[in-house]
């Protein structure tokens, strides 16, 4: 695999405070806007801020299943919520922190461990999280769900 990839995204303002966000790459474009806490934002529309979150928490999940994969980690289930903490540090607006709180659900109990060692590799090694400048807390879950036997 080559060691340099460009990802190529385009944004064109449609009106108000909000765009139209596309690439040439990809078949859905994404409507974006200045979120509701600043001046003229507009509620129930992606926000920068949503994105760089959203960012990070797919990054951890795309991370996990290439690891889960390559670890042979059998899983039911993935999901993570994450919230990222914008405020203003020095006279500027940063998005200072991103909690990940991603539940892995498994059905075996002897892979709980590992789970937990797949998800703290994941985190080390989200390449989106170690390109932002934000503090990453990461506060991992693993449950165990068990399979109910089936009577006939």
């Amino acid at each position: 695999m080559a060691q340099e990839h460009s990802y190529e995204v385009s944004v064109k303002w449609d009106k108000d405070r909000r765009g139209i966000m596309t690439s040439s790459e990809l078949n859905d474009a994404v409507e974006v806007a200045t979120p509701p806490q600043f001046p003229k934002g507009i509620e129930r529309i992606w926000s920068p801020e949503h994105l760089f979150t959203a960012a990070v928490n797919s990054c951890l999940m795309t991370t996990f299943l290439a690891i889960a994969e390559n670890s042979k980690l059998e899983f039911k289930s993935f999901d993570s919520k994450a919230l990222g903490k914008l405020e203003m540090i020095d006279g500027k607006y940063i998005m200072s922190e991103v909690t990940l709180m991603p539940v892995v659900t498994i059905t075996r109990p002897e892979d709980k461990e590992r789970a937990e060692r797949v998800l703290q590799k994941s985190e080390v090694n989200c390449l989106i999280s170690n390109s932002v400048k934000s503090k990453i807390i990461f506060q991992p879950t693993v449950l165990v769900e068990s399979v109910e036997p089936v009577t006939v």
